[in-house]
């Protein structure tokens, strides 16, 4: 984790009582902002939290899947297997969501998710990662709208899981959700992973030494 960062829970102090959703006030917890290492090479971003990220606070990590999502990034080496399961240690990684507050009953509208877009642009100026990890179908279209320049209905999270598209200022590297997802595609993202390790993906963009 990076030396200067003193919380993991949304470490860069955004608002947890937002009222930009007022049909979302009534129903949310918490305000589910991002969690993580601020100054990681890796920024994943999930869909609205569910349930028990609603509970947790934490995004993706308690809701369907996340006990897959925790494995893949143990496997990857982004989180430490000892670490609590109601608190990952993550190292050189940072989860997000294009939307903070849950809903029951239904997921969050395009308004809804256009007013935590500032949310989402912040973290990622701040943390400037080399590499964005949409999770899941919806993810993929929020972060190809803004930051690719093909459109969002020529990538599919099916056809691009677990491959590399350049964008603009980020690679994108795809990942289906995890709550969907078979062992084979599993192995196949950490296999994935493994050959970006590998490789030079460190851009120059004025990063801090980690």
């Amino acid at each position: 984790m990076d030396a200067n960062q003193l919380e993991t829970s949304n470490p860069f102090g955004m608002d947890d009582d937002c009222r930009n959703c007022p049909a979302l006030c009534e129903t949310r917890e918490h305000v589910v902002h991002g969690y993580g290492d601020v100054g990681a090479d890796f920024l994943f971003v999930v869909d609205a939290p569910g349930a028990g990220a609603d509970q947790s606070g934490i995004p993706a990590f308690h809701d369907a899947g996340g006990d897959r999502f925790r494995r893949i990034l143990e496997r990857c080496m982004l989180c430490a297997s000892a670490s609590p399961k109601n608190e990952p240690d993550l190292s050189n990684a940072y989860v997000t969501s294009i939307a903070r507050c849950h809903h029951p009953e239904r997921d969050p509208t395009d308004e809804e998710v256009g007013n935590c877009e500032p949310y989402l642009n912040a973290e990622l100026r701040m943390i400037n990662p080399e590499i964005l990890v949409p999770v899941g179908e919806r993810a993929l279209a929020e972060i190809a709208e803004e930051y690719t320049t093909t459109a969002a209905s020529e990538l599919g999270v099916d056809d691009h899981h677990a491959t590399s598209i350049r964008g603009r200022g980020f690679e994108l590297a795809p990942m289906k959700s995890p709550a969907a997802m078979t062992d084979d595609d599993e192995q196949s993202f950490v296999e994935f992973f493994a050959e970006l390790m590998a490789s030079d993906y460190r851009q120059t963009k004025g990063r801090r030494e980690r």
